[in-house]
């Protein structure tokens, strides 16, 4: 199910003895466009520090009591890594992260989440390799170049079509099992105004970050005449088969990465 980033903040992340705090934030790969961690604000408990919580570790999610219950212990996230969250993380301090919880790497595989599809597979994959798993992680010169990014940062990015400018990016679409961005919501502001459309990932040409702007590679009278997007309504699989099918992309298979070609500027 596709699940808006704004929907899942304010959830209440669950430990296994206890409540960490509340979702505030998310990180991306700006390659992949997958979110690797959730940003959470702890409380009153840990001083209101901010910690991050990665995707291996969610398991049940409660939508009900907006809870999402993790695999971690409260002491385990206390003794985690400082990180400064108001920069893009470099995969060095990510390295540090997952030495901590002694998660195996995300990268070199083939799939979005390593060799696995799912990010609950490095969880197993960690429990299986035991002590194994932070050599694993240290392993050097296999990473890409990307950066984690901040999602609210990229809020109000301006989305430019092969003909001129569309609008502004207001929300992001996750997959909730895999954790993937597989949709920008944008805002069309001006030029047809009171709209807002989804623009599938795979479809972005260039990110130029300095410079606050998405590319993509639609022209307007095509995202124009994309299916609208509700935001108070869910968006089932047979209409986000119709709005990839309209976009010109078959749809995106179970763990897989946006395909390009996707630039960036660092």
């Amino acid at each position: 199910m596709l699940r808006s980033i704004k929907e899942m903040e304010g959830y209440a992340i669950g430990a296994t003895d206890g409540t960490i705090g509340k979702v505030t934030n998310f990180y991306f790969d700006d390659l992949a466009w997958v979110i690797r961690y959730l940003v959470v604000e702890t409380g009153d408990w840990l001083s209101s520090r901010k910690v991050l919580i990665s995707p291996i570790a969610i398991g049940q999610l409660n939508r009900t009591e907006r809870v999402l219950s993790v695999a971690i212990t409260k002491e385990q996230v206390r003794s985690s890594p400082d990180v400064d969250t108001e920069s893009p993380m470099s995969w060095q301090n990510e390295v540090r992260y997952l030495e901590h919880y002694g998660y195996p790497k995300y990268w070199g595989g083939t799939g979005i989440w390593g060799q696995g599809t799912l990010p609950s597979s490095l969880l197993s994959a960690s429990r299986k390799g035991a002590g194994r798993a932070t050599t694993a992680v240290a392993e050097e010169g296999e990473r890409d170049d990307s950066l984690l990014r901040d999602c609210n940062a990229i809020m109000k990015y301006r989305i430019h079509a092969t003909d001129g400018d569309v609008g502004e990016l207001c929300g992001l679409l996750v997959d909730e099992d895999f954790w993937a961005i597989r949709f920008l919501v944008v805002e069309t502001g001006d030029w047809w105004a009171g709209h807002q459309m989804l623009i599938a990932t795979e479809r972005i040409d260039e990110v130029d970050w300095p410079g606050a702007s998405v590319a993509v590679d639609l022209t307007r009278q095509l995202i124009k005449d994309a299916p609208p997007y509700n935001s108070t309504l869910r968006l089932d699989s047979r209409e986000e088969t119709g709005i990839y099918q309209h976009l010109g992309r078959p749809g995106h298979r179970s763990g897989e990465a946006p395909r390009g070609p996707l630039r960036s500027r660092h």
